[in-house]
């Protein structure tokens, strides 16, 4: 198969390039960011790696308008008047509203576009968030899906989601179950209009979504993480792929 990402461009958009005031979490999020960047590469694509709270929402899409496909990452929670709910919930951390703001529109405009976009844990949110859904603002003290209290490099857990066997995801996946590696205690609630709930875990948490029509794609869970099976990155981002190269022939 040819590859037809040698000249193309992916945007991997972080929340924040710098968090001077909490460096071990910045470290981390940096570690998952710089995998997505190092994947991106080794595909073929020319990377930009950007942060959404630090180029604002005009700049940010700007900097993305010539993208061939985008990457969405993990970090911290959305601001809840972004869904019309209230702070002072359990859990709740800093926001960054102006890379919440930022990242919404890319996302309303990828789907403008149909340009081939992934979200990847609070990227999940993001997608679901700016296209109208809300979210479950936590999951409480039992979650499994983040370990709670413990530093910031253990907060992973492994379980397993449930792939909709007709599922774009599943397709990339080669499979219908996938075990995965995730740490969040938000999840998405009532979903975003036109996408599809296509990945569910043992205690029915939204794990995965697509949009019935565009190639908008979210993962709840980290392919990034260096825990998570080998190649699980590299399959979820073909998603993306695949896409450019639809794009490409069409």
């Amino acid at each position: 198969m040819p590859d037809t990402t040698a000249t193309k461009t992916l945007a991997v958009v972080e929340v924040t390039r710098s968090r001077p005031d909490r460096p071990e979490y910045h470290a981390y999020v940096d570690t998952l960011n710089s995998a997505v960047v190092a994947e991106g590469e080794r595909l073929g694509y020319s990377v930009l790696r950007v942060g959404a709270a630090d180029v604002g929402t005009e700049k940010l899409l700007e900097l993305t308008r010539d993208a061939d496909a985008l990457v969405v990452m993990g970090g911290e929670d959305i601001d809840p008047r972004f869904y019309g709910a209230a702070s002072g919930y359990r859990g709740e951390g800093q926001h960054f509203d102006v890379a919440d703001e930022a990242q919404i529109a890319l996302v309303r405009r990828a789907l403008e576009r149909q340009t081939p976009l992934l979200g990847i844990c609070r990227g999940l949110q993001i997608i679901n968030v700016a296209l109208g859904g809300t979210l479950l603002q936590d999951l409480g003290e039992q979650t499994s899906h983040t370990n709670v209290g413990v530093p910031v490099e253990s907060t992973m857990t492994r379980h397993e989601v449930d792939l909709r066997a007709a599922s774009r995801l599943a397709g990339h996946l080669g499979t219908t179950r996938v075990v995965v590696q995730s740490a969040h205690h938000q999840a998405a609630d009532r979903i975003g209009d036109d996408l599809v709930v296509v990945g569910i875990a043992a205690d029915g948490t939204p794990e995965a979504l697509e949009h019935s029509s565009a190639p908008i794609y979210g993962v709840q869970w980290h392919p990034e993480d260096p825990g998570a099976p080998v190649g699980q990155l590299a399959l979820v981002l073909s998603a993306l792929t695949s896409s450019v190269a639809a794009r490409v022939a069409a």
